[in-house]
């Protein structure tokens, strides 16, 4: 498929108000939406996105997921509290399964080198250990939730 054939093809859609059309052929797969059939707008408000792969390779976007950034602890009240942060963008898990205990409540006495957490990336289950010894004051992610790199996991409080 050419690009004269995919102009019209995008025209196609834009005349005849279609939400979405799919082709696939063995070398390529290329998808266009038109939120014009939705909105019934003018067409230049039309979305149109187009992809190409390899037989043997698909390109997937996935979209991003932001992480509402957790809120800043008192200074005063929090001084010498460490924050445990993330090593990694993933999954957020504080257990190893949802029917197991989590690895850290509130109140646990932690040590440098204690499994705290898993986070998941790619399918890969990464067990996070304690770089800092001391008590868990406060999680600050809830189970199961997408973590950004070096959002604060943990406060503990290293005396």
């Amino acid at each position: 498929m050419n690009l004269n054939e995919i102009q019209d093809l995008i025209k196609l859609v834009s005349k005849m108000n279609i939400s979405e059309v799919e082709l696939e052929k063995k070398d390529f797969k290329i998808t266009i939406k038109s939120e014009c059939a939705k909105s019934k707008g003018a067409a230049n408000e039309q979305q149109i996105i187009v992809q190409a792969a390899a037989p043997q390779a698909q390109v997937v976007a996935q979209p991003q997921v932001a992480a509402a950034p957790a809120p800043a602890p008192a200074p005063e009240e929090n001084s010498n509290l460490i924050e445990v942060k993330s090593p990694m963008i993933g999954t957020f898990y504080r257990s190893t399964a949802p029917d197991k205990d989590p690895f850290v409540n509130v109140g646990s006495v932690i040590k440098s080198g204690d499994p705290i957490c898993i986070i998941e990336a790619m399918k890969l289950f990464n067990e996070i250990e304690a770089e800092v010894s001391g008590k868990i004051v406060k999680v600050l992610v809830d189970d199961a939730k997408p973590v950004e790199y070096d959002q604060p996991l943990f406060l503990v409080d290293p005396s």
